[in-house]
């Protein structure tokens, strides 16, 4: 079993950054590189670009670092989706170092 994770999804690269940034003020936690995703009906969305921030830590840290997230990215463009995980399995923490930012 692993660290707790957190991910929290984000509309746009420039919320994403700032989102990550409150978190880790807000706790002692590390991130995973972002992930994008690009949903079906981007061209409908006001920003095109979905960014997932991948937050690793104890479960009250990583929960202080959603929650500060959160309330930063509602501040911008806003916030998609959340979730954490308490005990990452081995198969999930592999997926978690997976990014479509790599991807050319």
């Amino acid at each position: 079993m692993g660290k707790s994770v957190g991910i929290i999804e984000v509309y746009g690269l420039a919320t994403a950054f700032v989102a990550c940034d409150a978190g880790c003020k807000a706790a002692d936690v590390t991130v995973e590189p972002f992930d994008k995703n690009k949903p079906a009906n981007a061209d409908k969305l006001e920003v095109p670009l979905i960014v997932a921030i991948k937050f690793r830590g104890t479960v009250e840290d990583v929960k202080a670092a959603i929650d500060a997230a959160e309330a930063a990215a509602n501040g911008m463009t806003g916030v998609v989706s959340k979730h954490i995980i308490a005990n990452t399995e081995h198969s999930t923490e592999k997926m978690l170092k997976l990014n479509a930012f790599d991807k050319k």
